[in-house]
């Protein structure tokens, strides 16, 4: 029954990503009153578990080592498929620590002390079913080498990477969600081209002057707040068709800086540019639902921006709307704007 939880949960998650909650929380932090009082009794054949980690025998192909104050990695049963050993003091994971783990499908090491210097060539090589690997809130300063093809999921925010090469990346050809926010990467380059499969990009909060070339094609989320970028690329848009949520909050664009009608593109569902330099509204498409302009510098309220015609079956389909912390009020709104924004159920000025 657990496993079929897993399985679901698995993908269920670039959904709730979307929707700003993680249905693996639960796993992070278990309540001690549901781990088992017999986990340490009578080990499989095939080795036992370490004294230090917790290993239902309920859920056999898991093992339970976060929160432990452990400073290395454990003896790792080969039967293990799920290894948890975040929220530790963990500063190395030496070239032979997961030999015998060639089985692993998840592994956590988040919130640790891991360092590059300390983690071995091959050391992620071998783990060839590995999907999910979060190594987020460590000291690393640039991607391990030689990670698995297999990854779907890879989580490495909250950092002190600076770098990020094509071969860093090279070959994921079935990642789907990169978290790589909360770094000091100046320019990606092409790095992420080759991740044909990649859906969910957030590499918000680094040090981007510009938007990176050569975006993975099937984007369907796009984080790049907390940035630098004051311009955006002629067609920056064009090549994604699949892209439906971009959040640019907290750079420096400006309105010469966005060539027109680039946000003019149907499929973007939710676009955010509050907290950014603009004076004018953009134009957007009448398909898009969510729109965050607040805590810019706009000064007029052209209705334009949302319907090129204005009449009975021409308007917006905008949910949301907000012009809060700008230099206009509720009276420049136009009358016209009803028809338009007709099905609008929040506009904030």
């Amino acid at each position: 029954m657990r496993l079929g939880t897993v399985i679901l949960l698995s993908a269920l998650l670039p959904l709730s990503v979307a929707l700003g909650w993680d249905p693996l929380g639960w796993l992070f932090h278990r309540h001690r009153q549901e781990q088992y009082v017999g986990s340490l009794q009578a080990a499989p054949a095939d080795g036992a578990c370490p004294e230090e980690c917790d290993c239902p025998p309920t859920f056999p192909v898991a093992m339970y080592c976060d929160g432990r104050g452990l400073t290395a990695i454990p003896s790792i049963p080969s039967r293990i498929k799920y290894l948890y050993l975040q929220g530790n003091a963990i500063s190395a994971v030496p070239e032979l620590a997961l030999v015998n783990a060639t089985n692993l499908v998840w592994l956590f090491l988040h919130h640790n002390q891991l360092t590059s210097d300390a983690i071995g060539k091959e050391a992620f090589s071998k783990l060839e079913g590995l999907e999910r690997l979060f190594l987020h809130h460590n000291n690393l300063t640039s991607i391990p080498p030689n990670l698995p093809r297999s990854l779907r999921d890879l989580r490495i925010d909250h950092n002190r990477i600076e770098k990020v090469i094509p071969t860093d990346l090279e070959g994921m050809d079935n990642l789907t969600i990169l978290h790589l926010h909360d770094n000091a990467v100046a320019d990606f380059g092409t790095s992420l081209k080759a991740l044909k499969s990649l859906t969910l990009l957030d590499i918000s909060n680094n040090k981007l002057m510009k938007v990176p070339d050569a975006l993975p094609e099937h984007l369907h989320q796009l984080y790049l707040e907390f940035n630098s970028i004051d311009s955006l690329p002629e067609g920056f848009l064009g090549g994604l068709a699949q892209l439906q949520y971009v959040r640019m909050a907290h750079n420096q664009l400006t309105d010469k800086g966005i060539p027109s009608n680039t946000f003019n593109v149907t499929g973007l569902v939710e676009l955010d540019l509050s907290f950014n330099k603009l004076e004018r509204i953009p134009t957007v498409s009448t398909t898009l639902q969510h729109l965050y302009l607040q805590a810019n510098q706009i000064k007029e309220f052209t209705l334009g921006s949302f319907c090129a015609v204005v009449d009975v079956t021409n308007f917006s389909r905008l949910q949301t709307l907000r012009l809060d912390g700008n230099e206009i009020s509720q009276e420049d709104i136009p009358t016209e704007s009803a028809l338009c924004l007709r099905v609008a159920s929040s506009i904030q000025i």
